[in-house]
């Protein structure tokens, strides 16, 4: 087994979890595990408006796994096509049909069947017609070339392996003029190997993420222009304790190097016209 393949069957079976969770009324399930007081951690919670998400079925804000609002810093107009990469209970893609109205349409990409079958049923609760979901990698997006006018994900791309091919495949299924407009964790700086290598920390958001200037570069070595980051939230010592509880490691020590490092971002960029 590669590297590669762990980690990708490593993420499915913990996202595949707390689908399950969320469908057997167990729940909500958090990016980074339960924060020391019992509730979620300071990756997932408080990022939604309550009138955001009051007309949407309670599943899909429970099976909320992300660590921003995308779709309210995307600036979506009506009419346009949407792609939502690791898409998960579907949240995102239903605010993001909401924004762009009966002309446009919402795409939901996510590779677990747990996620897919919830994220279909929030869709006919919630009685959204723009909407669809795809079985994917976003390794391999499943849309044709120049198909969409914008891209968004919430705290996935940090889960992926090989993040130079999921951002080449954005590029490759923007339209021209697309815009790339993803929340994420980011990390300012080094973080230390013992986090780098928890498999529990990688599933919870921080240990795969990206270094703030590698993720901008990576972003401009695959075409795109107007690369911006902007932090939406930057975790302090106790914040970084209740991400890092749970992997087995010396938390007070690795909280103490890598408090303010780790941030939730706003990534933005632009495909050429």
């Amino acid at each position: 087994m590669t590297d590669d393949t762990v980690i990708k069957d490593t993420v499915r079976a913990k996202y595949g979890e707390a689908a399950l969770r969320v469908l057997h009324g167990q729940g909500s399930s958090c990016c980074g595990g339960a924060a020391a007081s019992g509730g979620c951690d300071p990756v997932t919670s408080n990022l939604y408006e309550a009138a955001e998400t009051a007309s949407l079925p309670e599943q899909a804000v429970l099976a909320s796994l992300g660590c921003g609002n995308p779709t309210a810093l995307a600036e979506l107009l009506p009419g346009e096509v949407v792609l939502d990469l690791g898409s998960g209970g579907g949240i995102d893609v239903l605010l993001s049909a909401r924004r762009v109205g009966p002309t446009g349409k919402a795409y939901g990409l996510d590779m677990t069947d747990e996620m897919l079958a919830l994220a279909r049923e929030n869709q006919r609760k919630a009685g959204v017609e723009n909407v669809e979901f795809l079985k994917g990698d976003i390794e391999r997006i499943p849309l044709p070339d120049a198909s969409v006018d914008v891209i968004i994900s919430n705290c996935v791309i940090n889960l992926a392996a090989d993040k130079r091919r999921v951002l080449a495949e954005a590029f490759r299924v923007l339209k021209p003029g697309g815009r790339f407009a993803v929340s994420d964790v980011v990390v300012r700086g080094e973080i230390p190997r013992e986090v780098r290598r928890s498999m529990e920390l990688w599933v919870g958001c921080v240990a795969g993420a990206l270094e703030e200037e590698e993720f901008k570069a990576l972003l401009s070595a695959n075409g795109f222009e107007n690369v911006g980051i902007e932090p939406t939230r930057i975790y302090s010592f106790e914040d970084a304790r209740a991400v890092l509880a749970g992997a087995g490691l010396d938390v007070d020590v690795l909280a103490r190097e890598v408090s303010g490092r780790i941030m939730g971002a706003f990534v933005r960029a632009r495909k050429p016209a």
